[in-house]
């Protein structure tokens, strides 16, 4: 059973493609350090080693950029959701170890990410149209997850698995929201560390589900 779960890039032609990624990850790393609105095309070139010149020449303007950030990151999520969320790589595993898996990988991705993915949730108010293919993402991964866990019912208590494996997928996803995107670290009981996040998150998620043979790896 090989359960280490990986972000995953999917292939990208890389001569045609390889100034535009460029531009793109310049401005996530800007992203990082300041706002979106206060990242501009100069800088976004400069960081990425080229002339604003070469910034128009692939983008119409910086709302254009966002929009080729945002499906490069959900075409990268989807793809890792589809690979670690495969029956297939989980033969033999138990609920607990399904779920300290997973909640760990989310927790370490949504803190690694956590600057683009806030710009993408303020974008998302904004245009609807953002909101409703981060939606389909979710949805995605609340049913594969869903699909990965109901064959493993037996190890449950909550009378109604079908209903509870998706809305602890939600409870999981807005809990990180909460703690991760808006910095909620340490306030009204929010673990402070990622570690202790990734272990209190966990055991809420099995409480719920009514799976109780679990206890943190030391």
């Amino acid at each position: 059973m090989n359960t280490r779960i990986r972000w995953i890039r999917p292939p990208r032609q890389a001569r045609s493609a390889a100034t535009q990624q460029r531009l793109l990850d310049a401005a996530e790393a800007l992203v990082a350090e300041k706002s979106f609105a206060e990242a501009s095309v100069a800088e976004i070139s400069r960081r990425a080693g080229f002339s604003v010149g070469a910034f128009y020449s692939r983008f119409r303007d910086k709302h254009a950029l966002l929009h080729c950030l945002e499906e490069r990151f959900l075409v990268e999520a989807s793809a890792t959701v589809e690979a670690a969320l495969d029956p297939a790589r989980w033969v033999g595993a138990s609920i607990p170890q399904i779920a300290e898996e997973v909640i760990a990988f989310l927790v370490a991705m949504y803190r690694e990410r956590f600057a683009i993915l806030r710009e993408f949730l303020g974008h998302s108010i904004t245009d609807p149209e953002v909101g409703m293919r981060t939606e389909r993402l979710v949805h995605t991964m609340c049913e594969r997850l869903s699909a990965l866990l109901l064959p493993r019912a037996a190890e449950m208590s909550h009378p109604d698995p079908a209903t509870a494996t998706r809305f602890a997928c939600r409870l999981l996803l807005g809990v990180l929201k909460e703690a991760v995107l808006f910095g909620a670290y340490g306030a009204y009981g929010v673990p402070r560390s990622d570690e202790k996040l990734s272990q209190e998150l966990t055991r809420a998620f099995l409480g719920y589900l009514g799976v109780r043979a679990w206890s943190p790896v030391p």
